[in-house]
């Protein structure tokens, strides 16, 4: 398994997100507009790609919400990597370099039909919080966060 910080101009971390956004098209039905909305790649400087066997495999990145706060986005794993511990690698590179940047906490938001993720969350110290900003009121998300 390998480790890639880049950007979101990184042609393998675009590739993921094009799955997940295929896949979130899925999931969340007529709400994805919504949701797409609030996922835009194209200003995100701090990207994970984590490869396996040279191939890209998994993706999640974090960008700034205030001061302290850094927020977790686009995380995915291919479906046939899944299971095999990505997503928890990609979470933790995740909240190291929000760490080394000087952050105090994570948050992310999530589809409560996105069970395997909310378990995820749940299994890495994440706590379940108030919905915040844009996901306030909105029925089908689950917010969290992690004191770093």
């Amino acid at each position: 398994m390998q480790v890639l910080r880049t950007t979101s101009e990184n042609n393998d971390f675009q590739n993921l997100v094009k799955k997940l956004d295929a896949y979130l098209t899925e999931i969340d039905g007529e709400d994805h507009a919504f949701y797409d909305q609030y996922n835009k790649i194209d200003l995100l400087k701090n990207c994970i790609v984590i490869f396996e066997d040279e191939k890209p495999v998994a993706c999640g990145a974090i960008k700034a919400i205030d001061d302290n706060t850094m927020e977790v986005k686009r995380m995915f794993t291919l479906p046939d990597y899944r299971g095999k511990g990505f997503a928890g690698t990609v979470l933790k590179e995740l909240e190291i370099w929000a760490k080394e940047l000087g952050y105090e906490k994570v948050v992310l938001e999530t589809g409560k039909k996105q069970t395997k993720a909310v378990a995820l969350y749940k299994k890495c110290g994440y706590a379940i919080i108030p919905n915040y900003g844009q996901y306030a009121g909105i029925e089908n998300s689950i917010c969290f966060e992690k004191i770093l």
